[in-house]
C-alpha cells in the first residue's frame, strides 16, 4: 500500500475548502482516508492554512508521499526543511 498526503475537496458548490489527508494512493479523491492532518481554505482572506506539523513529519518518516500542491504548502511552511534536517 502506497500512502500519499493530498487534498480532499469538501464544502458546497462554489464554496470549496480542502482537508489535508493521508490516504491510500489507489483510493478516489473523495473516498475514505486514514487521517486528517489539517485544512486549507482558499476563499478566506487571507488564505487559511492549518497543518498539524508533528503528524505530517511522522507520516513522511513512514514513507508517505505528498502531492505536488501539498509539497508546495510544506515548503512554504518550512516542514520539508525540518524533515530533511532530521534525516
Amino acid at each position: 500500500m502506497a500512502t500519499v498526503i493530498r487534498l480532499k475537496r469538501m464544502g458546497t458548490k462554489k464554496k470549496p475548502f480542502y482537508r489535508l489527508v493521508v490516504t491510500d494512493s489507489r483510493r478516489a479523491v473523495v473516498g475514505k482516508y486514514i487521517e486528517a492532518l489539517g485544512y486549507y481554505d482558499p476563499k478566506k482572506k487571507p488564505v487559511l492554512l492549518n497543518i498539524n506539523e508533528e503528524r505530517v513529519l511522522e507520516w513522511l518518516k513512514k514513507g508517505a508521499k505528498p502531492s505536488d500542491t501539498v509539497r508546495s504548502f510544506f515548503q512554504r511552511e518550512g516542514i520539508l526543511a525540518k524533515f530533511k534536517e532530521k534525516r
